[in-house]
């Protein structure tokens, strides 16, 4: 793999040294700084010319600051002639963005896809998109990749019985039912209402899941009020457990305290967004995802199967 070269931004640094250490391939050198103003100064400190650059960026908060980094980067090895750029975003930031759903608002998602594609991106590789549909906001080639091994592996490590995997609104559905038939259990879906950003409200829970070990999938937890509403209304309803597994933990404003409080047992989720040092809670259990992204990235550096991962 001589031909090479990983590049990771400070976002999640540890994850790009896992991804490191799975391909046996060191970090490049790049040099990260803001100017006084704020600013971002990037610089490739070895030769790029000729290679296959997999640069990797997870767009976790500060969001746009993270964004900006990625973008001047992309730009600063597309000026030192790198062969290819594959962009690797193991969280898509504003991808909950993906359509209008009232007046006058933004497709962020498709924003987003177009500032990668201009930025001189050759393709791109994602985990847990938000929205499948995402991926046609590009006019580059898309490899989705997901975290379902692994929570696969977490769930059957559980050795629970009378399973029931519930999915927390009616879009996760697929996701909900994609687990259930691997494991072979049924399936519950939360009906919600959602106001406004941020905020939901349980109405009802179709599907049986009395007496029942529930487990909640979803793409990601944000703020935890979708999650956390889930579990209380599954405890209600007579589940003699409640566990969850979300890919990415974003964890924003009162998240930790609100699962803290709740009646879940266990959050399961990856690193593809780095944990800031004040989330404290023994309730979440961090699974890698590096292995994941190092063997796609082996993968598509000698153009073999990506799909083959998940079968």
């Amino acid at each position: 793999m001589l031909g090479l070269k990983l590049i990771s931004g400070s976002a999640n640094m540890e994850l790009g040294e896992e991804v490191s250490n799975y391909l046996r391939v060191p970090l490049a050198n790049v040099e990260i700084s803001r100017f006084s103003d704020g600013e971002i100064y990037v610089q490739i400190e070895e030769s790029v010319r000729g290679a296959d650059v997999f640069v990797m960026q997870s767009l976790s908060s500060p969001v746009n600051d993270n964004i900006m980094e990625l973008l001047v980067m992309m730009d600063a090895l597309k000026r030192s002639s790198a062969n290819s750029i594959t962009v690797v975003v193991p969280y898509y930031a504003y991808a909950r963005q993906d359509r209008k759903v009232q007046p006058r608002v933004p497709i962020s998602a498709k924003l987003f896809a177009d500032l990668i594609t201009v930025a001189g991106a050759s393709r791109i590789m994602s985990m847990d998109l938000h929205a499948g549909q995402i991926q046609g906001f590009f006019d580059i080639p898309v490899d989705h990749l997901y975290s379902l091994p692994i929570m696969l592996d977490y769930i059957k490590k559980l050795n629970v019985d009378d399973l029931v995997i519930v999915s927390p609104d009616a879009g996760g559905v697929e996701r909900a039912r994609h687990f259930a038939k691997i494991l072979g259990c049924s399936i519950a879906i939360i009906d919600k209402r959602r106001p406004k950003p941020n905020v939901s409200q349980v109405m009802h829970i179709i599907g049986e899941v009395e007496n029942k070990t529930a487990i909640i999938v979803d793409d990601l937890v944000d703020t935890a009020g979708t999650l956390t509403n889930a579990a209380k209304a599954l405890d209600e309803n007579g589940a003699k457990a409640v566990y969850a597994c979300c890919t990415h933990p974003v964890l924003s404003g009162p998240a930790i305290d609100r699962i803290n409080n709740s009646p879940i047992i266990e959050l399961a989720v990856t690193n593809t967004i780095k944990f800031s040092s004040n989330v404290r809670s023994n309730k979440i259990k961090v699974l890698s995802v590096g292995a994941i992204i190092g063997e796609a990235i082996r993968r598509i550096y000698h153009r073999e199967s990506i799909s083959a991962l998940f079968d």
